[in-house]
């Protein structure tokens, strides 16, 4: 296995994922070891990941994103970590390019452009934006911000041409259940960040009655997304 494939363990966080993860884990193949931290799923998620001779599955209760992305990378033993969702898609183009890194010593981390893909079928724009994958795992430590998480390295992170697919084949009842929970977690950041601390995008999601209209239009015409449908 030639290039930083062989230096390199993806990582998978799940709950309750059987209608993504087999698609997720047929691109990780590649990979000598694909470790699965697993949310206490009541589906088939862990006996598809099962399938996949390469696949490590642990279980731990889910308390945040980052305690459950801290402890998986207590297992991690190679020099970097892929961190991926279920419902991303790696494409070969993704993997080629990361075979080919030479990383010098002073960058810890390469982050990702995303595109989001609708049962396969990808959007033309996105909200969503780059951040980082593919980590050091000696120096990597995750933390929340709002509903997500984020990973800091110390040094230097560089960017990848390549995008990650995010294509969630999950019900839309429970797409919709997430988001409100995630609204509530964005909400209450939003109110406990001073207004000179927020960013551009911050301060407009904070104006009530401008933001759903400003995004709908960002959304729809500046990215475009109007010609999908």
């Amino acid at each position: 296995m030639p290039g930083l494939l062989a230096e390199i363990t993806p990582v998978v966080l799940t709950r309750d994922e059987e209608v993504n993860i087999g698609r997720t884990l047929g691109q990780l193949r590649w990979a000598r070891e694909v470790i699965v931290v697993d949310s206490e799923s009541t589906d088939r998620t862990r006996a598809i990941a099962a399938s996949f001779p390469n696949v490590r599955i642990t279980v731990r209760r889910f308390d945040d994103f980052a305690a459950q992305w801290n402890h998986a990378i207590s297992m991690v033993t190679t020099v970097w970590m892929l961190a991926l969702d279920a419902d991303y898609f790696v494409t070969d183009a993704f993997v080629a390019e990361v075979d080919a890194l030479a990383p010098p010593p002073d960058v810890d981390g390469y982050e990702a452009p995303f595109r989001y893909a609708v049962n396969g079928r990808p959007l033309r724009g996105t909200l969503y934006p780059p951040h980082a994958v593919l980590v050091r795992r000696s120096v990597a430590t995750f933390a929340m911000d709002g509903h997500a998480y984020r990973i800091r390295v110390p040094g230097r992170v560089e960017r990848l041409r390549q995008p990650l697919i995010h294509d969630d084949r999950k019900d839309l009842r429970r797409f919709i259940a997430r988001q409100r929970k995630y609204m509530r977690d964005e909400a209450a950041k939003l109110r406990a960040t001073p207004w000179g601390a927020l960013t551009a995008a911050g301060k407009i999601r904070k104006l009530r009655v401008v933001a759903p209209f400003a995004v709908a239009l960002h959304t729809l015409f500046a990215k475009r997304a109007i010609l999908d449908g």
